[in-house]
């Protein structure tokens, strides 16, 4: 078969172009394929947190993942600015995890003591030490759990910087072109359809998460991803008013170079309507104020909201989808794109490319976080009969 490409990569998202961008750096030709443009889905609606501690509250695969993904992102961050001259914003001076209540600090001691007792950095803060460290918080807490090695990333300009690494390495990135279907033969699939036409290749990857049921539907296959809806706004500030990221509850507050700040996120599953709402948004603004109070006097930017796509059990899909070869998918990472994105590439690549033995020189431990992250798990197909 005469083939247009090595891979094509279905999705524009953060996921997708740090596949390509992966694949790329191996010497592999590679086609990016995003239906509207890249980082116009949820990729581009994120915070850009990279909380693998503030995310992950037991121990297992997931919390493993996050954290071997969240120390690829300094050597990403130069990497990517020597080579594209983007600078994807990374910052590294930890988050609060703030608590109300005595219920609320007993338990984030308790989650401070997993993340001591699993090898990382956490330390609680009673509400002096609080109140020291972030001045402008209110002085009603209970203290807080501090992770000082969280982060966080601007999220449009990561995607956009991985896209245009990938370009520079070789790959085609193709803007507004619409995946119609998968090329096939018997037990393989051999490339996709677009509107323009076919593109064969010798792999097809999906990363399309919401839009993935469309096109593994004609083959019978069913990955099940839904919807969860998660509305923010920006405010902007003539003077810093915090350093660190705060999360209480299910508001955070983020604050970006320049004065911007994020506030999110609201969690309505189910929804496929991206138009934030002023409920959502007056009950964000109330929790961030009681937080920082000085955020009454902050100006307005804009308002959102992005659709983040989760999965039945909570866990991605990554790896092979064995009732077609030749197909490959990266889809389902809920609410932790950005996060888990640098470890999903370099953990697909290695895959494409050279099997389970280069991914586990990749990425230690590879095979056990493919196993439980494989498309045909029982454990999501069991989810979703509950």
């Amino acid at each position: 078969m005469n083939r247009d490409t090595d891979i094509v990569v279905i999705g524009g998202g953060v996921i997708g172009c740090s596949i390509a961008y992966q694949l790329a750096k191996r010497g592999v030709r590679v086609t990016l394929l995003e239906k509207d443009r890249i980082a116009g889905q949820a990729s581009g609606a994120a915070a850009g947190m990279l909380g693998a501690q503030s995310e992950m509250h037991e121990a297992g695969p997931m919390f493993d993942f996050a954290r071997s993904s969240r120390d690829l992102f300094p050597d990403l961050a130069e990497e990517l600015k020597e080579l594209t001259g983007l600078d994807i914003g990374l910052t590294r001076r930890g988050m609060l995890k703030a608590a109300w209540t005595d219920a609320e600090a007993a338990a984030l001691r308790a989650d401070g003591r997993f993340h001591q007792e699993a090898g990382g950095r956490a330390e609680w803060l009673s509400p002096c030490e609080t109140g020291w460290l972030e001045p402008g918080l209110s002085k009603e807490l209970r203290g807080a759990l501090h992770l000082p090695d969280e982060g966080h990333v601007l999220a449009p300009e990561l995607s956009a910087a991985l896209a245009a690494g990938a370009a520079r390495l070789g790959a085609r990135i193709m803007e507004h072109a619409d995946v119609t279907g998968l090329l096939t033969e018997p037990g393989r699939v051999i490339g996709v359809q677009t509107r323009e036409g076919k593109i064969r290749s010798a792999g097809t990857v999906l990363a399309s998460s919401l839009w993935s049921a469309q096109i593994l539907a004609p083959l019978g296959v069913e990955l099940p991803v839904y919807p969860v809806k998660g509305e923010c706004f920006s405010l902007t500030v003539r003077q810093p008013l915090l350093a660190r990221t705060i999360a209480s509850g299910g508001c955070y507050i983020v604050p970006k170079p320049g004065g911007r700040i994020i506030v999110g996120a609201t969690a309505q599953p189910g929804s496929f309507d991206r138009s934030p709402r002023l409920g959502s948004l007056l009950s964000l603004a109330a929790q961030a104020q009681r937080l920082v109070p000085a955020l009454a006097d902050a100006e307005w930017e804009r308002a959102w909201a992005g659709l983040r796509p989760q999965t039945p059990d909570g866990m991605p899909y990554i790896g092979e989808i064995t009732a077609c070869k030749g197909l490959f998918a990266a889809l389902g990472h809920y609410r932790n794109g950005i996060l888990l994105s640098q470890a999903t590439g370099v953990l697909a690549a290695a895959m494409l490319t050279g099997g389970a033995a280069a991914a586990e020189a990749a990425l230690p431990g590879a095979g056990e976080l493919l196993e439980a992250f494989r498309p045909d798990r029982k454990a999501a197909a069991a989810a979703v009969r509950q």
